[in-house]
């Protein structure tokens, strides 16, 4: 096997620390989860691979887009409302090696993880210094709903084009953003705001510059191929424009600018157990103090960095999808963990491996519990 290129080798090695507490921190999380799993008679292996959305991304790698589920209170669920890449790969790894569909996408969600790992300790390094990036990994990795990060879903591998695009952006490097930005619009439709963030940056560039590279143009005209290619395929799969909308809306997924949201708050301040509602606006309340965190880091973070941030928020707050989805809808927004890895960076480094420690333990708990309780948010 040929050795790998210097500069590549070179930056493996100066992104190992990330990716080691990355790995670290998600086994034990897995840990966690085998043992409670054993100690309650579940099966731990089947919660990560073959329930929830899982299923339906091995479906879909088995036979292909077609299939709706009907509920019993008539509602239709079609499969077309999840993106094809996850399945894609599913199926280009089951044609290869003698594992079911579930199993090849937890392979390719862990692969897809530790790839996130690095872009996200790419972007961190790049806007706050190195022991920030390594930092920025690590707690991407015990991210209250990380345990999605070890199921057969789309977050690890949406993340890891998002997290390489803006990196790619920051290098100046506009064809690779454009199409890592196209990749993640095949696997998510949260891509949106990666697209919109490469949008305004190019547009802010260009008229800053007075000038319009070919190579920015043409990344920024690849980067909402993915997302568009999706919604036209399913436009003209079903024979109609808005079929693509049409799928989302019959799932609970549409826009409605956070009227869901605000009534579902609304229903727990006024219903049996008001303290809930409480603790919804609470969680709101610390969400808006982490955006207004990373609009005051210093240094300023850059322009796309912001622009995605803000747009998987608003996306993730302003649908009808059922709220308890929400805070793993906001986990690819990886930079909201920044003022945290800033301030840990300034910590000994005792300090923040008992930080780490903690909250990996945390997580890895509240992990177990949820996968072996009702299901993943």
């Amino acid at each position: 096997m040929p050795a790998p290129h210097p500069a590549l080798r070179s930056r493996l090695s100066a992104a190992a620390p990330a990716l080691l507490g990355y790995a670290a921190v998600r086994a034990v999380g897995l840990a966690v989860l085998a043992v409670a799993a054993a100690a309650t008679g579940e099966d731990g292996w089947h919660r990560l691979t073959g329930r929830w959305d899982a299923v339906w991304y091995a479906r879909i790698a088995e036979h292909g887009y077609g299939y709706t589920a009907t509920l019993p209170d008539g509602a239709r669920h079609p499969d077309l409302a999840f993106f094809p890449l996850l399945p894609a790969l599913e199926r280009a790894v089951t044609t290869v090696l003698p594992v079911a569909p579930g199993t090849a996408g937890l392979a390719v969600a862990w692969a897809a993880g530790l790839a996130a790992a690095w872009g996200i300790y790419a972007v961190g390094t790049e806007v706050a210094g190195r022991r920030a990036g390594v930092l920025l990994a690590v707690l991407w990795g015990v991210y209250p709903t990380a345990f999605v990060q070890s199921m057969a879903y789309t977050e690890t591998l949406f993340t890891a084009a998002a997290a390489w695009s803006l990196y790619a952006v920051l290098r100046g490097h506009w064809i690779a953003a454009g199409l890592l930005c196209a990749l993640a619009g095949l696997t998510r439709p949260s891509a949106a705001a990666l697209i919109a963030a490469l949008g305004v940056t190019a547009a802010v560039t260009v008229v800053r510059d007075r000038r319009l590279p070919a190579r920015l143009a043409a990344g920024a005209a690849l980067a909402p191929l993915g997302w568009l290619g999706y919604v036209v395929y399913v436009a003209v799969r079903e024979g109609r424009p808005t079929a693509y909308f049409d799928v989302q809306a019959a799932w609970g997924n549409d826009i409605d600018g956070g009227v869901a949201l605000a009534r579902f708050v609304h229903a727990q301040l006024t219903g049996p157990t008001p303290l809930a509602g409480v603790g919804l606006l609470a969680a709101l309340a610390l969400l808006g103090w982490v955006v207004w965190l990373c609009l005051r880091l210093r240094p300023r973070l850059p322009l796309p960095v912001i622009a995605y941030t803000l747009g998987i928020v608003a996306i993730s707050l302003v649908g009808a999808a059922y709220f308890g989805s929400r805070p793993r809808l906001i986990m690819p927004a990886f930079p909201l963990l920044l003022p945290a890895a800033a301030a840990l960076a300034r910590r000994r480094d005792r300090t923040a491996a008992l930080t780490l420690t903690a909250l990996a333990l945390a997580s890895a708990g509240y992990g177990a519990f949820t996968l072996l309780g009702a299901g993943p948010p």
